[in-house]
């Protein structure tokens, strides 16, 4: 239910591809008060409503947030490859959003809305996908009040690093994307901003229950938001 009084929002993982454009969103919107950022070191951002705060990730329940949260934002991930090994990878994409969405819970929050991803399945052969698949069921689980869950296809913006690989995956998918219609509109590439934008409205508009977003319903909501 979206509220006309202003809103504190949390966020995690606000460094990323998407989570740095979100944030620039909550920063903008005259609806919030102020944005509680964890992060793992500072991050040199300033702006009188962000409260930016760095934690000891493997303890966030220690984070000093005083309550209440209206909405929550979780944009923490890896790669396999940057993780290292699949402990590592699963620690970050599966224990720290869980404990993140928890932290939420506990500090009131009416909304969260997470990044997981397109083929995320808890029973998939691919441990990625599977690792998100067992994460949004966890999160499901919890019963929070409001939970929007955003699977994107192939991201799209300006990254640290381009690997070859990624490159060549974005580039294939931009010349496919015209033909990508009907049930197989969710394989389109989607730009970091509108993911970020369609996180933005779930969370705002904050309706009661689960709401899977994937790629065409991500350009979708994305694209309505101002």
């Amino acid at each position: 239910m979206i509220d006309s009084r202003p809103r504190t929002t949390l966020i995690a993982g606000a460094t990323g591809l998407v989570g740095a454009e979100l944030l620039d969103l909550l920063l903008a919107d005259p609806e919030v008060a102020r944005v509680h950022s964890l992060v793992r070191r500072p991050s040199g951002r300033a702006n009188d409503a962000l409260a930016e705060q760095v934690v000891d990730f493997s303890n966030l329940a220690a984070a000093a947030i005083a309550p209440p949260v209206d909405e929550a934002y979780c944009c923490l991930g890896t790669t396999m490859r940057a993780a290292g090994s699949r402990d590592a990878f699963r620690t970050v994409d599966f224990e720290l959003v869980v404990a993140f969405a928890r932290l939420a819970l506990r500090l009131g929050a009416a909304s969260l809305t997470v990044i997981s991803s397109l083929g995320a399945h808890p029973g998939s052969r691919s441990f990625y996908l599977r690792t998100k698949g067992e994460v949004e069921r966890e999160l499901i689980a919890l019963g929070l009040p409001s939970l929007g869950i955003v699977r994107p296809s192939l991201l799209l913006g300006q990254r640290r690093e381009l690997r070859f690989g990624e490159f060549a995956g974005e580039l294939g998918l931009r010349l496919a994307s015209p033909l990508l219609k009907g049930s197989l509109a969710r394989y389109r590439p989607v730009h970091a901003r509108t993911v970020a934008c369609a996180m933005a409205e779930l969370g705002r508009r904050g309706e009661p229950g689960v709401h899977v977003l994937e790629s065409d319903d991500i350009q979708q909501l994305g694209t309505e938001r101002p």
